[in-house]
């Protein structure tokens, strides 16, 4: 059984390389490709191989820019961002999906998935259903908000954006400028509207910008504190239970 992975973060891969062989060791691994451009000419230049695990983010672009080049005919199962609660109608499309980071009994899951398919994974329509579905959950994500003044409505664009946090559970943003707002959400409602390739619950009081961060610091038991480019009243503290999460979103979007 012949695989591919397509994933620009060396560590991902090197993890799934691993559990893959740990699951199924009988699978070859034909590749490891990082890019769309690399990507793209390998499919072009080779046999298609059995399964294909693809992250959604690479480097150089949407990992769907492939498929406006060339026609992947192997089953895919994609790695993604989102939260599982927003992915639960992709089940339906025959195709699987793995979050990340990527842990041995998910990945079981997907393979078995994958072998009781068989062939079928890989039919075209089923693949440009799932492209289609991913798609429209990235064109929900705000782009921007209408923010209430006197009598007026205020465009505040997400890449303002430097962070919110609540107070007194009213969600407050604060931009690149310095200026800030108070917004009528909560921080669940916007933490499921912002693009979770941008932004990152750091814990109940904030959500952080990933272009906000100038520097992190290692904080006492196993916590991280999160120094933005901006000023903020307190201090960001990351748990020990998300520092993983927190450093795979990261290193992911740098």
């Amino acid at each position: 059984m012949n695989v591919a992975i397509i994933e620009d973060e060396i560590v991902a891969t090197q993890r799934l390389e691993r559990l893959i062989r740990q699951i199924r060791p009988e699978y070859n691994i034909v590749v490891t490709l990082q890019t769309i451009e690399e990507s793209v000419e390998w499919f072009s230049q080779n046999p298609a191989p059995d399964l294909v695990f693809m992250d959604i983010h690479l480097a150089d672009g949407s990992s769907f820019a492939i498929f406006d080049k060339i026609q992947v005919e192997s089953p895919i199962v994609f790695a993604t961002a989102y939260s599982e609660h927003a992915l639960d109608a992709f089940e339906v499309n025959g195709i699987d999906y793995l979050l990340k980071p990527v842990n041995k009994e998910r990945l079981t899951q997907a393979i078995v998935k994958f072998e009781k398919l068989g062939n079928s994974g890989g039919n075209p329509q089923l693949i440009s259903n799932l492209i289609a579905t991913l798609q429209e959950k990235q064109n929900k994500n705000k782009t921007h908000f209408l923010i209430p003044y006197k009598d007026k409505l205020i465009p505040l664009a997400v890449e303002d954006i430097a962070y919110i946090t609540a107070e007194f559970k009213i969600a407050r943003v604060f931009t690149y400028n310095l200026k800030s707002y108070s917004i009528d959400h909560s921080l669940e409602e916007l933490t499921k509207q912002l693009d979770p390739h941008f932004f990152f619950r750091a814990n109940r009081q904030y959500i952080v910008a990933h272009k906000a961060i100038n520097d992190l610091s290692v904080w006492f038991g196993g916590k991280l504190s999160v120094n933005l480019t901006v000023p903020t009243d307190e201090r960001i503290i990351v748990s020990k239970a998300k520092v993983s999460d927190f450093k795979t979103w990261y290193t992911r979007n740098t």
